[in-house]
């Protein structure tokens, strides 16, 4: 090999290496120290037996939407809070529907395609971070979905900042172990006290298992390897 070759391959070899050191290194999130559920489908067989029931009706009143909000429906699955909740912001509002599975999110994308909502925007997330846009939501609801979120401390530090000043967090859940797919509300509280979340309103819902829980931002986002696991 030439001097001149030998020269070019160890330039090249500072310069990946200079690469590789400009990368910022993934922030390092503490694991949930409880179980995590499986992602399920939809218990409910039809749309219509949910509204028998009347929660989303309850739950959109108690977290105070109204025409020309920004929210987002995280975890949104087929869609039933979504759609919903696009009727109730109306024209001047927007709703962004996420989901982490591709197929749901195409599903989901067709159908805001064939009944013309055309203040519905649908995008694609991931386990730890559903993408959300920077202080640009009213509200954020997760419903019946925290319990499956595989890393909680992960997906909360991306998804708290997505909220505006005076935004709310709606978590709507069921008061039971997470392995029958629920969470106490204690150990919801915990975990997003960690986040510097604080509740705001808690509720059970009407039945008494369900209950809702909003959320505002006390203080700044903590870094992540200061962020403290609750026990189960």
């Amino acid at each position: 090999m030439s001097i001149r070759s030998a020269g070019l391959l160890a330039l090249a070899a500072l310069l990946a290496l200079a690469a590789c050191r400009a990368q910022p290194a993934e922030p390092q999130f503490p694991k949930a120290r409880r179980p995590v559920a499986p992602i399920v489908g939809d218990t409910f067989s039809t749309e219509d037996a949910r509204d028998r029931l009347g929660e989303a009706e309850e739950v959109m009143e108690l977290a105070g939407v109204k025409p020309g909000m920004s929210v987002a429906d995280v975890g949104a699955g087929g869609g039933y809070y979504t759609v919903r909740l696009s009727r109730i912001v109306g024209a001047k509002g927007r709703v962004l529907a996420e989901d982490i599975v591709p197929e749901t999110r195409d599903r989901l994308s067709d159908r805001v395609q064939r009944e013309n909502l055309d203040n519905i925007a649908v995008k694609l997330g991931t386990a730890d971070n559903p993408m959300l846009p920077h202080a640009s939501f009213d509200r954020i609801f997760l419903v019946h979905m925290y319990h499956e979120v595989q890393s909680p401390y992960a997906f909360l530090w991306h998804l708290r900042d997505a909220v505006k000043p005076d935004g709310l967090i709606i978590v709507v859940d069921s008061n039971r172990p997470v392995a029958r797919h629920g969470i106490p509300p204690a150990q919801l509280k915990c975990e997003l006290a960690a986040l510097a979340l604080t509740p705001v309103k808690a509720t059970f819902l009407t039945g008494g298992e369900v209950y809702l829980m909003a959320f505002k931002a006390a203080g700044p986002r903590p870094e992540p390897a200061k962020i403290k696991a609750c026990a189960d």
